[in-house]
């Protein structure tokens, strides 16, 4: 027999090019490129990290306390030109524009004053001028006689100018929203201190100020205001003249029993301040005939009654002297002789005649005609 040729089953697992693969260098191999990389990133994240410390450690070179104001529809450039007009970024605009990069503060300008310490943090500002959060600026409402003054120091004070408020003050329909006539509506301003942002406009600051002045009516004071049979610009429309009158608190009582003693006897008020409103001369000194002539709503020599709304915005201590409502018999008063800023009262037209005698022979004796 012929002897059969033996094949093998075993399966031939070297490659074609008949050499074994080295699996185990090439395991090696990414183990050490693995542990490279992460070398790598641990190297910029550590750089990263703290180059973020150095510059969150970086501060603004202004030496003084300011406050950087950004008027509606300000960018980052105008944000940049202001602080450098306080020396803020002069010797590290770069690092500064990076940072608000980071911030990215450079996309969300937001209008509005803010305060800048000296040398404030960078980041800190960066991040208050991100937020938008404002600082407060202080608008003092003290007295003023007629509406374009008002405007012309809240214009000063607030981004509006004071066209945009004497605009509204003068506007009937716009006073009427608020309750009053326009020659009333400086009535609706209580002499004081108030806390305002910056960008507030006119139509914020005259809701603000209604706000005030609702505030101000308080239940007792309400309850004063009836006691006269008055309306509180009424109130306050008598108040301006004790204002104008005197500046001696303790003795406006007295001044307001006066006029409350004319109204209720139907008498003219007879009041030398609303005359110098109606001529428009404030400096006056001695009311002549041929100013208590003049034809005015608000001269009181000519009209009874009050006059169609306040002649100044009245302080809080004026105000309270109305509704106090002291009880006296006096009708009449005039400036002392000794010009020592207080008033002689009188009940009696006899007694004033000589008051006032006394007072014009000392006006007469220093030179004073006008």
């Amino acid at each position: 027999m012929a002897e059969k040729k033996r094949t093998s089953h075993k399966k031939n697992t070297l490659p074609k090019s008949g050499k074994k693969r080295n699996t185990k260098g090439k395991k090696k191999g990414v183990a050490h490129g693995s542990k490279a990389v992460l070398a790598i990133l641990f190297l910029l994240l550590a750089g990263g990290v703290i180059g973020g410390i150095l510059l969150k450690k970086q501060h603004f070179n202004n030496t003084e306390e300011f406050m950087l104001y950004l008027p509606t529809g300000s960018d980052f450039a105008a944000t940049t030109d202001s602080l450098a007009v306080h020396g803020c970024v002069e010797s590290n605009n770069h690092t500064y524009k990076l940072m608000a990069k980071l911030r990215k503060y450079d996309k969300h300008v937001k209008a509005g004053s803010y305060k800048i310490e000296p040398q404030m943090n960078m980041w800190k500002a960066l991040t208050k001028l991100y937020y938008g959060n404002r600082d407060a600026v202080r608008v003092t409402i003290n007295k003023h006689r007629k509406a374009e003054t008002l405007c012309d120091y809240v214009g000063g004070r607030l981004e509006m100018t004071a066209d945009d408020l004497l605009v509204m003050m003068k506007d009937p329909h716009s006073c009427e929203s608020y309750g009053f006539s326009k020659e009333e509506i400086i009535g609706m301003f209580i002499q004081n201190t108030y806390e305002l942002y910056w960008n507030t406009s006119a139509e914020q600051f005259m809701e603000r100020m209604k706000k005030e002045y609702d505030k101000f009516w308080t239940d007792k004071r309400m309850t004063q205001c009836k006691a006269l049979n008055l309306t509180p610009i009424e109130v306050i429309t008598l108040a301006s003249i004790v204002e104008e009158e005197t500046n001696k608190n303790d003795e406006k009582p007295d001044v307001a029993s006066v006029y409350l003693n004319r109204l209720r006897r139907g008498m003219p008020l007879q009041a030398d301040p609303t005359v110098k409103y109606a001529v428009g001369d404030f400096g006056l000194r001695r009311i002549l005939n041929v100013h208590t002539e003049v034809e005015s709503p608000y001269n009181t020599y000519k009209h009874k009654g009050l006059p169609p709304g306040p002649i100044c915005i009245p302080s809080i201590a004026s105000i309270d002297a109305v509704l106090a409502n002291k009880k006296t018999d006096y009708i009449y008063f005039c400036a002392r002789a000794d010009f020592s800023g207080y008033h002689a009262f009188a009940s009696t037209l006899a007694q004033h005649n000589a008051n006032a005698a006394a007072f014009h022979a000392e006006m007469n004796r220093r030179k004073i005609y006008k």
